[in-house]
């Protein structure tokens, strides 16, 4: 040892500290390089491991033969030596720098520890809140925006006002449009959410804000599986239209684009499922009230995950939560997609913009500024893929329309982001998706995802498609339901149907077998398409819904009661309208009829003098008649106005239906408003 260091002392000075720099440079990049590496956990294990090694022994390797060469003044392989040295430096640190640039821009949507709530309290623009006014409040005391943050602003602002309890925010939007309390707690997002019912779809100009509060909180933990993404597992895609960029993991949203995705990295298989945003099924975090699938999401990610996995009796994984408004950049970050653009069906809307053509508000809702592309197989940049996502106007099964729409674009970005081959496009894309996209999976479960993807890349390479991709259509037919006052036009499933895309999802997952297709015929002068899974599939019990029973005749009462298990009350009533005929109902029109199990009819009759109307019917002696179960269908004893049925849908109520019969969509609103139209004010 002492002959060593009486050689070092006579080597080169410069060389020496040369030779020290550059070991102890190696040292501290190669712990930051270690570090970057195994943090890629899934990824290529067994290289990352090897590569890592390998670096090690060439610093050993320098260690001792550069010491050698150095002593010996072999100063041309020193140099030689040094070289590689700084240079496998420079490549540890630019590896390092990648990475962790990398793996922060997966942290943006994977680890949002807090999430922005805000809750306002709005009125009708005509109300001017007094000492005497009402205001509403939602009752369950876990929803943040209307519940917490609004008991937060009363204190705040020292609002003393009465305050009334809902259970749900339509019920209570409708009190207030009623006149019933002056003014509501709702999410700052309000005019989107409850924007796209035509009941509130002038709402934001209808209402004004009177006080604002926000508060940032830890963003709550929304439980899921374990699983690794090189297992099948299930992920829930929930569309947010926002009219900004940018969104908050579990703050309300619009529900009004939800797609649950299976997919087995075995078999390289998706199955997509889009539910209609008017499906009728009941909330998980509203007692299970039955109402419109998409006013789960008024309550945030949570209650739209287990309102969702209740319907379909699927667990859900994952869930990944996309501002529509960023769709836009991530097409165009990808240079633009390719999509089948469907020729639209409505004759009104075809005879206003021409056969051929499709066209759309912009991504401000803009009228004046349409945004519009040919039909057919095109090349859509993100403004026209926005709008094509969004389009509902132009066909006849509004809703269901733009579902199919949403799975082709899925489908066309999913294909396009399989291309991305350089760095700086897949930084750029990286990006987008960080602020616009909020998901529960970890950084370490996405990076897991990394040999599927290899998988799905040597397909394409082989010039197989890289993705099998299996598409679902849920079964529906007009459902008229009253809902917090209100009629709204609803959608019921066919349970058959359902149990159809239960089964491919199961199927998927390998949580059940697939059966055995005996039989196949095919006919070779006809291209063959994978068939709709649940399109065609009807059946199973149908939810039914009190009808508008005023003007009908009592024998049509007595045939529907008897026929679905109700005990009838009939009153009689002096009237000057038709004798024998019914002028009021206990229960709304549109009412559940599983819900209820007595209703009372008032039948006109024509009274002179002071002579009392005839009760002597015994079926009236009940004191007590029994009133509707469900608290989410309120009997209404005085409705003002005949309650105007939908329009019948093919296979739907009054419609021959029955497991073969050729699929219909269900029929449209009878004047659907039409973009850019004299009468166009709606929101998507």
């Amino acid at each position: 040892m002492k002959v060593l260091f009486k050689k070092m002392k006579k080597a080169n000075k410069f060389a020496l500290c040369l030779y020290i720099l550059a070991l102890l440079g190696f040292l501290i990049s190669y712990g930051f390089f270690v570090k970057a590496v195994l943090s890629l956990v899934g990824i290529e294990t067994f290289a990352r491991i090897c590569l890592l090694v390998l670096f090690f022994l060439w610093w050993l390797f320098y260690l001792l033969f550069g010491l050698s060469t150095l002593l010996t003044k072999k100063f041309k392989k020193f140099g030689v030596l040094t070289f590689f040295q700084i240079l496998f430096i420079v490549v540890m640190v630019f590896a390092f720098l990648v990475i962790s640039k990398l793996y922060s821009k997966l942290e943006m949507f994977t680890n949002q520890e807090y999430t922005t709530y805000t809750t306002n309290l709005i009125a009708l623009q005509e109300t001017e809140l007094t000492a005497t006014s009402k205001i509403g409040m939602i009752s369950n005391n876990e929803d943040i925006e209307g519940y917490i943050l609004a008991n937060t602003l009363l204190n705040k602002e020292n609002l003393t006002q009465k305050i009334e309890y809902y259970d749900d925010y339509f019920t209570m939007l409708n009190a207030m449009y009623n006149k019933e309390i002056d003014a509501v707690f709702v999410s700052s997002n309000y005019a989107i959410i409850f924007g796209s019912e035509e009941v509130f779809e002038n709402i934001g100009k209808e209402t004004k804000v009177l006080h604002e509060y926000s508060e940032e909180m830890k963003t709550k933990t929304i439980t899921n599986s374990n699983k690794k993404l090189t297992e099948p597992f299930t992920v829930l895609l929930m569309g947010v239209d926002s009219e900004y960029d940018g969104l908050n993991a579990n703050a309300a949203f619009n529900g009004d684009t939800l797609m649950l995705i299976t997919f087995n990295p075995n078999t390289l298989t998706a199955t997509m499922f889009s539910i209609p945003r008017d499906t009728y099924v009941p909330i998980a975090c509203n007692n299970n009230r039955s109402h419109k699938i998409n006013s789960a999401a008024a309550y945030g990610t949570e209650c739209v995950i287990n309102t969702v996995q209740n319907l379909v009796d699927v667990k859900i994984d994952y869930y990944a939560k996309i501002n529509f408004n960023g769709v836009i950049d991530l097409v165009n970050a990808l240079g633009g997609i390719d999509v089948d653009v469907e020729q639209p069906d409505y004759s009104v809307y075809v005879k206003k913009y021409g056969e051929g053509r499709l066209c759309e508000s912009n991504s401000w809702r803009d009228m004046a500024n349409l945004v519009c592309m040919n039909t057919g197989m095109q090349h859509l940049n993100g403004e026209q893929t926005l709008a094509y996502a969004r389009n509902r106007h132009g066909f006849l099964a509004s809703d269901l329309a733009r579902n199919r729409h949403q799975q082709q674009i899925v489908e066309a970005l999913a294909k396009k982001v399989m291309g991305v081959s350089s760095f700086s496009d897949f930084e750029k894309l990286l990006d987008v998706v960080g602020k616009n996209i909020a998901t529960n999976l970890s950084t370490t479960q996405i990076l897991s995802f990394y040999q599927t993807l290899k998988n799905m890349l040597l397909q394409g390479l082989k010039g197989n498609d890289f993705i099998n991709i299996q598409k679902t259509y849920l079964e529906v037919y007009n459902l008229p339901v009253m809902i917090g006052g209100m009629q709204l036009s609803a959608l019921g499933y066919y349970e058959n149907s359902l149990q159809a895309i239960h089964d491919a999802l199961e199927v998927n997952l390998g949580i059940k077998n697939e059966e055995m297709i005996k039989t196949f015929s095919y006919d070779y002068n006809e291209e063959y398409t994978s068939p709709v899974i649940g399109k065609g599939v009807r059946g199973g019990t149908k939810e039914a819904v009190v009808p508008n029973f005023i003007g009908s005749s009592v024998g049509e009462v007595e045939t529907w009661a008897s026929n679905n298990g109700i005990t009838l009350s009939k009153s009689f009533v002096c009237s000057d309208g038709v004798p024998g005929m019914i002028s009021n109902q206990s229960v709304s029109a549109g009412t559940l009829t599983r819900s209820i199990s007595y209703i009372v009819i008032s039948i006109n009759q024509v009274c002179t003098g002071s002579e009392p109307p005839n009760n002597n019917d015994p079926s009236l002696n009940d004191p007590n008649p029994t009133e509707p179960n469900d608290p989410n269908e309120p009997g209404n004893t005085n409705p003002e106005d005949p309650i105007k049925p939908d329009p019948i849908v093919p296979g739907g109520p009054g419609e021959g239906e029955g497991e073969g019969n050729e699929t219909t969509d269900p029929t449209p609103d009878p004047d659907p408003v039409i973009p850019g139209g004299p009468d166009d004010s709606s929101e998507n």
